[in-house]
Parts: structure tokens; sequence; C-alpha cells
């Protein structure tokens, strides 16, 4: 989100609403690009983007969080390529601080995590089966090579998964 900007804002309550926790609203504003004015970050940002906004501000605040466990489910939406290496990167960086659970179907993102597990679901019987699968190394660069080349995995597609997986290894030590 180059080039966004974050502001907060009080507004003042009337008088006869004032509220134990204080007489203002606090309302988060957002610009996501520098010639767009500031507008109310509940009305105009994205679910990915709520979730990289929350990413940043995580980020930001790691060193004084006490937060034993994150969820982040669609932080990679909307993004790709270098930026999702860069968001993968973040969110292994918080890893060193809490417990990070980070569902992305993204390859950048998920070569970047200590752990891997894969989630699938199925139809057996008339009912639905989902299947949580720790992944060790060598299926591990399968899946980001799945991840990055679709069904059919090539050689090619493996070695790329290979090379995301050993440089996201080195990185992050």
């Amino acid at each position: 989100m180059t080039g966004a900007e974050l502001s907060i804002q009080l507004n003042a309550r009337p008088e006869e609403s004032i509220h134990p926790n204080g007489h203002e609203d606090i309302e988060f504003l957002i610009s996501t690009n520098p010639d767009q004015p500031h507008r109310p970050l509940a009305r105009i940002a994205s679910g990915g983007e709520l979730s990289r906004i929350s990413l940043a501000i995580q980020v930001v605040t790691a060193n004084t969080s006490r937060v034993p466990t994150l969820v982040f489910d669609e932080v990679d939406a909307g993004i790709s390529g270098a930026i999702a290496e860069v968001v993968g990167a973040q969110v292994r960086g918080l890893g060193d601080q809490a417990q990070i659970i980070c569902v992305t179907h993204l390859p950048q993102v998920a070569a970047q995590g200590h752990h891997h597990l894969q989630v699938s679901k199925s139809l057996e019987s008339g009912r639905t089966i989902t299947r949580v699968i720790p992944l060790k190394e060598k299926s591990r660069i399968e899946e980001i090579a799945r991840m990055l080349g679709g069904i059919n995995v090539t050689g090619q597609s493996l070695a790329h998964a290979a090379e995301m997986y050993a440089t996201a290894q080195v990185q992050g030590v």
C-alpha cells in the first residue's frame, strides 16, 4: 500500500451522549492513494486491506504487544509477486514475537512460514470432510509448486518452489 496514509480523528460526542469510555468517538481514516482524501477506514477498505493494515499495526507494535496468537486471513488478498513476498516476510517476522496462524493462497506467503499445514475439503459419502495435514520440507515444496503452477506440477514449478522455500528459510534465520 505504497503512499497510503492512516490518520485518527476524534469526534466529540454530544453532551447528552457522553460515554463512560470518554467524550469522543475515534474514527480511523485512510487515504490509499496520495491524490485521494482521507476517508473512513470502515467504509472504504477491503477485507485484504484491513488485514494488511492490521498486519502493519502488529509489526509496529510487535516488541510491546503481549498478544500470544495472531490470525491473518486474506492478508494476501489483491496482491501478488514482490508485495506478497514482503507481506510473507512481515508475517514470518511476527512469528518471533507470537504464534501466527496465516491462511494464504499465495506461494510467496506460504514459503515464508515456519510451518505449513495443508487444509483440504472433500465430499465422502455425502459428507464434507476437512483434512489438515502438517507438511515436511519435501511436501511443502510440492505444495508451493502446486500453488505456483496449478494442477499439473512440473519440474520447472518444483525448481521454482524449492528456490522460494530455500530463500525464505535463509532470510528468516
